[in-house]
C-alpha cells in the first residue's frame, strides 16, 4: 500500500440514505454538508441511492417537488447499479462502493462519514480495503455514526436468531473506522450491551472495543428555519391547511407502529380537546398509513383528524410553531427504538405548544426537562396530557418555550459539526472563518 502524510482534508464524502427519504439522518447529512462548506471543505459530496431504488424499497419519501435544493458546492451522487438481473440485491451497493473506491484513490485529502452502519459503513470499510489494495495514494479519514436501528434491526436480531456472522460483520466494519460515534448515550449503551451478548456467546471482544472507542455525536439540526418565525406567516401557513393557530394537536414524523400514532388517536378521542374545537393533524408518510386511516375512521372523531402526506421542509417549522401541542408517543418495538428524537428537538426550536412524548430510548436526551412524559402505549395518559397542555396559560408557555429553545440550540448543526470534526480538523483557531 502507498502511505501518505495526512494533511487537512479538503473533501467530505457523506454516505447516507439522503433526500427524499423521510428520515432525521438524511436531514442531518444535509446539515453537516452545509456546515462543511464554511469549514474549509471545497468539495462536499453526498453518495446515496438512485431514486428508483428508494421507491422500490418502500421507504417513506417526501414529494420530490418539496425537497429543498442543496447549496452550490454540494454534489449529490446516486451511482448506477453494477451488473444485471443475475446480481439481484448487491448491484446498487456495488455501485456505491465502486464510486467510493474512485473517490478514495485520487489522492484528495478526504473525510468519509457514514450514517447507518448497514449498509453504508460496510460500504466504506469495503471501499477502504480495496483502495489500499490498489497501491494508489489514499488519504482518507473515516467516521462511522451508528443509530439505534443498526443494533435493534440487525445485531440484536442476529443474536436472537443465533447468527454470528452478520453481527460480526457489522461490528467489525464499525470498529474498522478511524472514529466511531453514536447518536445518543442510549445508542452507545445499546451498542455495548448488544456487542457483549455477541461476546458472551462466541468469545469475541467487541464490547470492550466499543466501550473504549464509541463517542457521542448528537444529530445535527439546522436551527435557522425554526428561529424568529413571523407570527403572521405562522397563521398564513396554518390557514392554508384549513387550520388555525393554537387550534390543532400535531404529530409530524414517519407513519410507523413504533411512533405510537394509534395511541395518539386513542388519546385524542378521549381528550376534552376533541370536544372543544381542536383538530388532530398527523403529518408524514410511512408503511402504516392505510392502517392509521382506518384507526382514525373508527375512533369516533375521524372528522377531526387530518392526514398530511406532503409537508415539506419549508412548511414544517410553521406547522410546529402554530400547534397547541406536539405529540410523539414513541414506543419501543423489536424493529425500532427512538434513539434520539430529531423532530422533538426541531419542535423545541420552533416554539409553539407543549411537547408530549414518552421516555423511550434517547428521547430524554433530546428534550431534557422540557416535555411531558407519558407511559408508552397509554392513550388515557395522552388524553390527560393533552388537556393539561391546553390549560397552560399562554404567558407560562411562552417562558417555557424560550427555555426549551435554549436547550435545543446545543443540537444546532454548527455546534455538532465542530464537536464531531474536532477529531479530524485543525484546531478551531486554524479553521476558516465561517461564511455568513
Amino acid at each position: 500500500m502507498t502511505a501518505v502524510t495526512r494533511t487537512a482534508p479538503t473533501r467530505l464524502v457523506i454516505v447516507v440514505r439522503a433526500d427524499p427519504v423521510i428520515c432525521g439522518h438524511s436531514v442531518e447529512a444535509r446539515n453537516l454538508a452545509e456546515v462543511a462548506l464554511t469549514r474549509g471543505f471545497d468539495d462536499v459530496r453526498i453518495v446515496t441511492w438512485p431514486i428508483e431504488r428508494l421507491e422500490a424499497a418502500g421507504l417513506p419519501l417526501k414529494p420530490l417537488d418539496v425537497v429543498l435544493p442543496y447549496s452550490p458546492g454540494i454534489t449529490v451522487e446516486r451511482p448506477e447499479p453494477v451488473g444485471d438481473y443475475k446480481v439481484p440485491d448487491s448491484r446498487y451497493l456495488a455501485g456505491i462502493t465502486g464510486r467510493l473506491v474512485e473517490l478514495f484513490t485520487d489522492g484528495v485529502p478526504t473525510v468519509a462519514l457514514s450514517l447507518y452502519l448497514s449498509p453504508h459503513t460496510v460500504a466504506v470499510a469495503d471501499a477502504m480495503r480495496v483502495a489500499w489494495s490498489t497501491g494508489l495514494p489514499v488519504n482518507v479519514t473515516t467516521i462511522a455514526e451508528a443509530v439505534g436501528s443498526d443494533v435493534t434491526n440487525i445485531v440484536r436480531a442476529c443474536v436472537a436468531e443465533g447468527r454470528f456472522g452478520p453481527a460480526a460483520h457489522i461490528l467489525s466494519s464499525y470498529l474498522s473506522q478511524d472514529h466511531c460515534v453514536a447518536v445518543s448515550e442510549y445508542t452507545r449503551d445499546l451498542i455495548v450491551e448488544s456487542a457483549a451478548e455477541v461476546d458472551e456467546i462466541h468469545g469475541t471482544r467487541f464490547a470492550d472495543q466499543c466501550r473504549e472507542r464509541v463517542a457521542i455525536s448528537y444529530p445535527a439540526i439546522d436551527s435557522s428555519p425554526y428561529l424568529d418565525l413571523d407570527p403572521i406567516e405562522v397563521e398564513r401557513v396554518a390557514a392554508a391547511r384549513g387550520l388555525r393557530t393554537g387550534g390543532y394537536v400535531l404529530f409530524l414524523s414517519r407513519l410507523a407502529r413504533a411512533k405510537g400514532i394509534d395511541d395518539l388517536i386513542d388519546g385524542f378521542a378521549r381528550s376534552a380537546a376533541a370536544r372543544e374545537g381542536q383538530r388532530l393533524v398527523i403529518a408524514g408518510r410511512g408503511p402504516e398509513a392505510s392502517e392509521l386511516h382506518a384507526v382514525a375512521a373508527a375512533s369516533g372523531v375521524g372528522d377531526l383528524i387530518d392526514f398530511l402526506d406532503d409537508v415539506g421542509d419549508a412548511e414544517k417549522p410553521y406547522l410546529m410553531a402554530g400547534c397547541s401541542a406536539f405529540v410523539l408517543p414513541s414506543k419501543p418495538r423489536p424493529e425500532f427504538v427512538e434513539t434520539f428524537g430529531i423532530a422533538l428537538a426541531e419542535k423545541m426550536l420552533a416554539g409553539g405548544g407543549p411537547i408530549i412524548t414518552c421516555d423511550t430510548g434517547g428521547i430524554g436526551e433530546a428534550v431534557g426537562s422540557f416535555a411531558t412524559m407519558v407511559p408508552a402505549g397509554d392513550g388515557a395518559a395522552i388524553a390527560t396530557a393533552i388537556d393539561e397542555a391546553l390549560a397552560v396559560p399562554s404567558e407560562t408557555q411562552a417562558v417555557r418555550a424560550v427555555a426549551a429553545r435554549d436547550y435545543a440550540l446545543q443540537f444546532d448543526r454548527v455546534n455538532v459539526f465542530d464537536r464531531l470534526f474536532a477529531r479530524v480538523l485543525p484546531a478551531p483557531d486554524q479553521l476558516p472563518v465561517p461564511v455568513a
